[in-house]
């Protein structure tokens, strides 16, 4: 829990009691690798911070297609935001790509934290815009860059996320097959 506690005090000026009260909401859950975090249909009812680990979010067609739409990465806030909020069932699911271990707090303990503790509102709307602001440059990118520069922008903003996924998760999520992002980095190596 430490590394959650170290990144919110860069966000913000959590006090000890204050860190105290709302860290003892979280609880720790261990996925080994391969495994499922969420399923679609299944509603999500926990935020996340990603302690160790990798995980995938995606969306399967009818004919069993995936399309990657993100990934979470150790030290970063994370859930699936729609299901959360809305208390509706997913449309994605979530898999560990690597054992992974989440420190989590319950929807209904958040909103208690959220009315009980004021800097807990403010964490809840930073994380929310961490999300929103990686999500609205990924759409902005899909509508003025390349699949190129889509890629590149992902090595500079994650580099290691590159050598941590499998290439054909990564092709889905900047929009191209397996073979174009091989040619892909073929061309910039």
């Amino acid at each position: 829990m430490e590394l959650m506690h170290q990144y919110l005090r860069k966000q913000v000026d959590i006090s000890d009691e204050d860190w105290r009260v709302f860290s003892s909401r979280f609880e720790q859950k261990i996925y080994p690798a391969k495994t499922f975090y969420l399923k679609a249909g299944e509603t999500e009812n926990y935020l996340s911070f990603v302690d160790r680990g990798l995980l995938r979010f995606y969306l399967e067609d009818t004919e069993c297609n995936e399309t990657t739409i993100g990934f979470s990465i150790q030290g970063w806030f994370m859930c699936v935001f729609s299901s959360f909020y809305t208390r509706r069932p997913s449309f994605y699911y979530g898999e560990t790509l690597a054992e992974t271990v989440l420190w989590r707090i319950h929807y209904d303990d958040l909103q208690e934290m959220y009315s009980r503790l004021s800097i807990v509102e403010r964490i809840g709307r930073l994380a929310t815009e961490q999300m929103l602001l990686w999500k609205s440059e990924r759409e902005l990118s899909f509508l003025t860059k390349s699949a190129e520069e889509r890629y590149l922008d992902l090595f500079n903003k994650v580099p290691h996320l590159l050598q941590q996924v499998p290439l054909k998760y990564l092709a889905s999520y900047i929009g191209v097959t397996p073979q174009a992002l091989s040619r892909i980095r073929k061309r910039i190596s």
